[in-house]
């Protein structure tokens, strides 16, 4: 018998919903919250407040384009953690009042365990090509950066992280440094392709193992741009392209080193990425070119599934039902990710 499960994600700025039929996607629905852009960063009062106000029009809208009704709803799976508290109470909640409302089963799930799953969404009318067990993702946030060994769909093992900060913070405090306007590395991104990604060098972390550092190649930006306004106050904006490529070039090779000495450490060729820098076009394009030369099977996610969105939490809860790992009414949020 078909399952259908409404899925919420509000675990930062971004109120989503989604119906999933087992893993195939019927909608996914996401309302962005630009009131952030002002303040150069995510304010996590205002945030809350916008998912109370979004919440119950954006999973009115996800039934609605999924073609069901509210009643044919088998299974609620919410985001648990981790991420803002305020923000993730209000999906929560909501999660807790519908499924009591409809005497249906509710499971939490963690976010960037989500991330790596959303390679298992199926859509219709579209080829169905998924990693195979197990595999390696790379996980990269504004909030994480992981190599997780996948050996199952409830066993994934953490084998390398951040010590100190994200990648994806790394892009949007070099942007900021710069004077672009928050999110910052989308813009990166886009200016990248026209500058020099070989035009500036700045200091790569000497990290052993595979964890990864990104505060001291901010440190180095920063001076190195400290430095040279100190000769130029126009510096940055007569070479704002080629600063762009190259902090976007640094940034990448980093992620790309550790993940390749994964691979070299595990054996294991099946390598995917995830998260919302996994939508970076220079990443992406890293990833397939290491896929041609090193023989792996890569695994690349559609853009609408890189940034935060509910068709993964769905499929994560799709995964968690049929092992029967459901939660109870007295369920909490948590700040951290539990994934270890």
């Amino acid at each position: 018998m078909d399952l259908y499960i409404l899925g919420i994600e509000s675990s930062c700025d971004d109120t989503s919903a989604a119906v999933l039929k087992d893993d195939l996607l019927l909608s996914n629905v996401i309302a962005n919250q630009e009131i952030h852009y002002k303040y150069g960063g995510v304010v996590p009062e205002l945030a809350s407040r916008a998912h109370q106000q979004s919440i119950i029009p954006v999973v009115d809208q996800a039934i609605r384009q999924a073609g069901i009704t509210p009643d044919q709803i088998q299974l609620i799976a919410f985001t648990q953690g981790p991420g803002l508290l305020g923000s993730l109470l209000v999906g929560i909640s909501f999660a807790k009042a519908f499924a009591l409302a409809k005497g249906i089963p509710l499971v939490g799930c963690d976010h960037m365990q989500a991330h790596v799953l959303a390679h298992f969404i199926r859509k219709p009318n579209q080829e169905y090509r998924v990693p195979s067990f197990p595999f390696l993702c790379l996980t990269v946030s504004g909030g994480h950066t992981q190599i997780v060994r996948v050996n199952d769909y409830d066993s994934l093992e953490v084998i390398g992280r951040t010590i100190d900060d994200a990648a994806g913070e790394a892009f949007d405090k070099a942007a900021k440094i710069m004077g672009l306007p928050y999110p910052g590395g989308p813009i990166i991104d886009h200016r990248a392709h026209r500058g020099n990604p070989v035009a500036f060098s700045f200091a790569k972390p000497m990290i052993t193992g595979l964890n990864f550092s990104f505060s001291g190649l901010k440190t180095s930006f920063l001076y190195f741009l400290r430095d040279r306004l100190k000769e130029n106050p126009f510096f940055i904006n007569e070479h704002l392209d080629d600063l762009c490529a190259s902090i976007q070039r640094t940034i990448i090779e980093i992620l790309m080193d550790k993940l390749k000495k994964a691979v070299e450490d595990t054996g294991i060729k099946e390598v995917a990425i995830a998260g919302g820098v996994s939508a970076n076009s220079g990443l992406r394009e890293a990833l397939n070119l290491a896929g041609r030369e090193y023989g792996w099977n890569v695994f690349i996610p559609e853009l609408a599934f890189t940034t935060d969105n509910a068709a993964m939490i769905a499929i994560n809860g799709y995964f968690k039902y049929k092992k029967g790992n459901y939660s109870s009414q007295d369920v909490t949020p948590y700040a951290r990710s539990r994934m270890r």
